[in-house]
């Protein structure tokens, strides 16, 4: 029988946030592997009734302070008094204002389900959080993304003759209404602005602010040719798509730079499928790498419009009702993992001290990278301008591309060092000098089997700060990225409905698979993802003879062999073979790591064989 999942949203009302739960809700409704049931409440009796009547496994909350006051007042876990609702099951709650020091600094609630009647830990509401922020960084294991949601709609509407330039949204500050009047007239002298700007429950009431702004854009109006029509009608979902389907261009110019969530009007205006023209506001950030660009600081809105939909395109395959209810699935199938393993732990905890036990079982989870420093920072090598010019190291004949990555390898891959360095100084200058011949080796290989393929389909697995990635994409290169920090793990990755199988021409992965408990799932789930024809290039952590239980450090499950590599990782590629012949002996380490482990690197290079007709 499947766990039940009680989704609560707020009662109807004119508000994004209702129409984001109700959306997402929809959504879930189709799930064969959870029975979720969709509830709207506005009190905490009403809550009590829909527990009662679903007896739910958990609990998804589509949670704003604003629209759900009494969730934050009233709901307790373990405690009992007037008034206040005692849930003993996991809590989740939808974060719509997530940046990413919020993410970083959640907390859990530590209810009864996890440490036993009576005890809590914090006064954080939840135990769990789910961010629709596509954008976000996973460096806390109680928070949780998904990607955003574009739902199926055919815009029958042919696209105006004259230019016509709208936009919606509540009667809120700094929503841009203005700019968009004024860069209009700036750019046409024949287009026709079309506004809807309802009031809202939450913010603008008596729709005071809505007219407001209709005052102050049609005093703007200085062109005989420009005409503005502004409605305060509010749509329902359909009706907003139809408003923005008959546009030849949706503008969204917020003026909000720091700490708030995303907007949910580029969902919307992404289902229509016309041109969409951004600012800088930060709750655009996860369309701001569109390309062309589409943040009029970089593209005016003609050419915005020239440039079609071919920007959006990717959204459009990934943001999928069919990939958001994966999203969800895999989230609830987290849960419930860390919440059996914690039940097993319970008998054992009792005598542990509340910090002792945060920091013993229910601490974030660390992505392992090669940084001298642990600390947090911004990392913007990214902006720099793409250099495409590099030539991959000469190779002497007899020597292998499986090999070992030692001394001599540094000195032979030092120009490709030299490259990463000129593209990425900042992130590089992070990481372990010694080491810095892997992502090196993964970039001049990678870079020298490009030319084999036209427009090939390249995969990086563990990409979070991976130099070689990164160095990749700034020589213009297209690079999919996967790591539990940006997104989700390989195994993960392999079940996503969008996901194809044996479509990626070349897969490269740093010194990530003696970080992964199953290294076997791992090798598995490449060779399924690898097109015939195409090249895996990976490095490990090698030490030949190791057995289990010898020294290694704690960040890896393992240190590789030659037996490792040949006998028991290649067999499990499907049609796969080394691209030539070893050369993985290696009697003297020269890697040190924390002036206490000696071992090195080796690579692992394998081709899948083109299929005979």
């Amino acid at each position: 029988m499947n766990r039940k999942v009680l989704f609560v949203n707020h009662k109807k009302s004119q508000c994004g946030v209702y129409e984001f739960g109700k959306n997402i809700g929809a959504v879930l409704l189709r799930s064969k592997k959870y029975d979720f049931v969709y509830a709207e409440c506005s009190s905490i009796n009403e809550l009590k009734a829909d527990i009662s009547k679903n007896n739910p496994d958990v609990i998804i909350y589509n949670y704003t302070l604003s629209t759900m006051p009494w969730v934050a007042d009233k709901i307790s876990r373990g405690l009992y008094r007037n008034n206040i609702i005692n849930i003993n099951i996991p809590q989740i709650g939808i974060i719509h204002e997530i940046t990413q020091n919020i993410s970083n600094r959640a907390t859990a609630y530590r209810s009864k389900f996890l440490f036993g009647r009576g005890i809590n830990l914090s006064n954080s509401l939840f135990d769990f959080y789910i961010a629709p922020d596509p954008t976000l960084l996973l460096k806390n294991s109680l928070v949780y993304k998904t990607g955003r949601l574009i739902l199926p709609y055919k815009n029958n509407f042919k696209v105006p003759k004259i230019p016509t330039i709208g936009s919606f949204g509540f009667g809120t500050p700094k929503k841009g209404f203005e700019k968009i009047v004024q860069l209009v007239q700036k750019e046409f002298d024949e287009a026709i602005i079309r506004f809807n700007i309802p009031s809202a429950d939450f913010g603008d009431r008596d729709g005071v602010g809505a007219k407001n702004i209709a005052k102050r854009c049609n005093a703007l109006i200085n062109k005989p040719g420009i005409k503005l029509h502004i409605s305060h009608y509010f749509f329902d979902h359909a009706g907003v798509l139809d408003f923005l389907a008959k546009n030849t261009i949706n503008v969204f110019l917020y003026e909000d730079t720091n700490g708030r969530g995303l907007s949910s009007v580029i969902d919307n205006a992404l289902a229509v499928k016309r041109p969409i023209a951004i600012s800088e506001s930060t709750m655009f950030r996860h369309v701001t790498d569109a390309s062309p660009s589409i943040c009029i600081t970089k593209n005016n809105l003609k050419t915005i419009i020239e440039n079609g939909i071919t920007p959006l395109l990717k959204y459009y395959s990934e943001w999928t009702p069919d990939n958001l209810l994966w999203d969800y699935e895999r989230i609830l199938d987290s849960i419930f993992y860390k919440q059996n393993n914690l039940e097993n732990h319970k008998k054992n905890i009792a005598s542990i001290l509340y910090f002792e036990l945060n920091k013993l079982l229910l601490r974030p989870i660390k992505s392992f990278t090669w940084l001298r420093s642990s600390k947090d920072e911004v990392v913007d090598d990214m902006q720099v301008v793409n250099s495409a010019s590099y030539n991959p190291v000469r190779i002497s004949v007899g020597d292998s591309l499986n090999r070992i990555l030692d001394n001599d390898a540094r000195n032979l891959y030092k120009p490709a060092i030299n490259k990463i360095t000129e593209l990425v100084p900042k992130t590089i200058s992070k990481k372990i000098p010694e080491a810095n011949v892997q992502q090196a080796f993964v970039f001049d290989t990678a870079w020298r089997y490009i030319s084999l393929y036209k427009n090939p389909k390249i995969l990086c697995i563990g990409s979070y700060e991976d130099t070689a990635s990164m160095s990749l994409i700034k020589m213009g290169l297209k690079v999919e990225e996967i790591d539990p920090v940006l997104n989700y793990s390989l195994q993960e990755y392999v079940t996503k409905p969008s996901t194809t199988k044996e479509s990626y021409d070349i897969i490269f992965s740093t010194s990530v698979i003696e970080h992964d408990r199953d290294d076997e799932s791992f090798i598995k789930c490449v060779s399924d993802l690898l097109a015939p024809g195409g090249v895996f290039i990976m490095t490990c952590d090698y030490k030949d003879g190791w057995v289990p239980g010898d020294l290694k450090p704690d960040v890896d499950f393992r240190f590789y062999t030659k037996n490792d590599l040949k006998n028991r990782l290649l067999p499990l590629m499907k049609n796969c073979e080394l691209v030539d012949k070893p050369q993985w002996d290696c009697s003297n380490p020269d890697f040190y790591y924390l002036n206490k482990y000696r071992y090195t690197f080796a690579t692992f290079v394998v081709e899948k064989h083109i299929k005979n007709n």
